[in-house]
This record gives C-alpha cells, sequence and structure tokens, in this order.
C-alpha cells in the first residue's frame, strides 16, 4: 500500500528543521527523529525528546553523496564499492569524521555514523533540507523502535512539534552499521543488510562489543518493552513460567504445536503475536518491533519470545530480542 504525503507535511518539516526543532520521519527502517547534524543546539533537542544519554552517538543521513568527503576522511578504498551497492539504503558505515561534525553527534568520537535513507519521504526533507540529519530512531531511551507514526505519537506524543506519517516501514528493523579497516568489514550492529551480502565485498565479522559504545545502538540493554521479556524455545514447560499472564511472541504459526509437546496448551498463553506465518525472515523482522509492543501493551506479566534460526536476517531480529531481553536500564 502507497501512502502519500502532503505537500504541506514536507514544507512543515524542512522549515521546522531550518528553526532547529525536531521532528519525526520515516525511513525505510524504522521512524527517526530528526535534527540538523551541523547544529548542536538542535542535535541536544533529540538526546532531551529521547532522554538518550550523551554517551549513545547518532547516525546521520546525508542528502547527497557528495555530503559523504564534506564530514568524512580517510576513508578505505572499499567504502567506496559499498556506498555504490548499498546505498542509497539500510547500510551504515562508520567513518573518520571531519572538524566540522559536532562532537556532541558523536559523543566526542573521532568517527561519525553515516548512511543515506532510501526512503522516498525522508530523502525529500533532507534533499529541501539540504544538509546533514541526525536521525535515531523516534522513541524513548532504550525502548521498542517505531515502525509506524502511532508508535511514535505514542512514545513522544507532547514532546516534538511533527510527525510526519509515512505508513509502516519496510524492513522494520535498525540499519546494519559496519566499519572498514584494510579491506576488513567488521559488523558493529546486525541489520537488514546481511553478512552473507557483505562477505560478497571481502571478510566480513562481527566485531564484538566494547564497554562503551563506538557506533550507535550497541548497548546491550535496547530496544525493551516495559514488559519484562524472555527469549525460550518450546523445550520449557509451564514450571518455568512462573508469574501471572504470559504472552508469546512466536516465530511462525505452528508455534501452538511445538509447545503442546510440553504441556503447554494454546489456553495458557494470555496473548499472542505471530512474526510471520510462515517464518519468512524478511517479514519477522518488518513485524518485530509493532508485534514487540502490541504484547507490551496488553498487560502482561511476561513475554516469551520464541528464536528465530540465526542465519540472514535472523542474526539482526536475535540481536534486537537478546537485547530487549537484557535488564533493562535504569532511565529506561
Amino acid at each position: 500500500m502507497e501512502t502519500v504525503v502532503s505537500t504541506n507535511a514536507v514544507d512543515r518539516a524542512v522549515e521546522l528543521l531550518g528553526h532547529g526543532e525536531v521532528v519525526a520521519l520515516p525511513t525505510e527502517t524504522v521512524y527517526g527523529l530528526a535534527a540538523d547534524a551541523t547544529n548542536a543546539q538542535a542535535v541536544a533537542k533529540i538526546f532531551e525528546a529521547k532522554e538518550r544519554p550523551f554517551f549513545d552517538p547518532l547516525i546521520v543521513h546525508l542528502p547527497s553523496l557528495d555530503w559523504l568527503d564534506r564530514i568524512t576522511q580517510n576513508r578505505d578504498p572499499l567504502v567506496e564499492k559499498l556506498v555504490a551497492k548499498f546505498w542509497p539504503g539500510p547500510l551504515t558505515l562508520v567513518l573518520q569524521k571531519r572538524d566540522n561534525v559536532p562532537d556532541l553527534v558523536t559523543s566526542g568520537l573521532p568517527t561519525v555514523a553515516v548512511r543515506m535513507s532510501a526512503h522516498p519521504v525522508f530523502r525529500e526533507v533532507c534533499a529541501r533540507f539540504g544538509k546533514p540529519l541526525a536521525a535515531p530512531s523516534a522513541n524513548r531511551f532504550g525502548r521498542i523502535s517505531p515502525t509506524a507514526a502511532e508508535h511514535v505519537l505514542a512514545e513522544l506524543g507532547g514532546r516534538i512539534p511533527l510527525i510526519v506519517d509515512g505508513g509502516a516501514t519496510t524492513h522494520g528493523v535498525e540499519s546494519t552499521i559496519i566499519a572498514v579497516e584494510n579491506g576488513r568489514i567488521k559488523i558493529l550492529r546486525a541489520g537488514p543488510v546481511t553478512r552473507e551480502e557483505l562477505s560478497e565485498f571481502g571478510e566480513a565479522v562481527f566485531e564484538k562489543r566494547g564497554d562503551a559504545p563506538n557506533a550507535p545502538g550497541q548497548l546491550e540493554s535496547h530496544y525493551a518493552p516495559r514488559t519484562k521479556l524472555r527469549i525460550a524455545d518450546c523445550g520449557l514447560r509451564i514450571a518455568d513460567f512462573s508469574c501471572g499472564r504470559v504472552g508469546l511472541l512466536a516465530r511462525d504459526s505452528s508455534a501452538s504445536l511445538r509447545f503442546a509437546q510440553n504441556d503447554i496448551g494454546d489456553d495458557f498463553f494470555s496473548a499472542a503475536e505471530v512474526l510471520s506465518e510462515r517464518g519468512d525472515l524478511r517479514e519477522s523482522a518488518a513485524n518485530l518491533f509493532s508485534k514487540m509492543r502490541a504484547l507490551d501493551e496488553a498487560g502482561l506479566d511476561l513475554i516469551v519470545a520464541e528464536p528465530v534460526p540465526e542465519v540472514g536476517l535472523g542474526v539482526a531480529i536475535m540481536d534486537r530480542l537478546r537485547k530487549a531481553a537484557a535488564k533493562k536500564m535504569t532511565n529506561d
């Protein structure tokens, strides 16, 4: 289904950005909370609206390819090949920054995370504005990322002046983040561009997460619902779930049969959401945050999430589920 965004909405977004305000915009991955990346005071409003800690860097979205040279430097030759293949699209590259990028955007790091969105609405706003936009996900820090305008309203209503409704997002999980060193691709966050796709351009390996984030989305606890979430396969029994109302985030339509083998019937779960009836990983990724959000709003005491196969997009899905299941941070 195609969503038509009015010219007035785009005009208003560009106007607000020009006045140093923040606006919520659709991307092909999740909705982003955008501000002028060259204006530190505007960027500060992103952190304020999201209640995001200043040590967590932001992704900068470029209006055109020439901005890559204007805000980054000392790039590995492989970067140009990756950009030619995957931009515009859901691939973010962490590169050495130039001095014109505010330290607030990069949390004081010498690198900046950059990408070009493929979403027509975001691209039009960014091109009309004419400068890079810092745009992390449009949600409270650490919470479930928004994949529809109504999710943004639930998270940030009253905190920001404009939400541009571009319909449901396509991929449903945040962009893949990589760094390139000496012809080697380090995957810092799994996403829609898979390791298999990146491996066509050279060795691609998952980078072990450090104590402090060196790219967006690397904190151990992230994408978390208010309701406690556990990752559990069908080998668990009823005795393993000791608290009240339990909801199920199932990987496909056969979940009830799998749990029935261990005497857990359909009536045990107070609510259930299925990522993909046929177990399609691309559909599962697109539905992940919206299904998780639906369960989070169902008045449950626990959400049980089935794991998915860790191949292709399954790696990104499991990354988000593990972060959602991690111990919550004090400000979440």
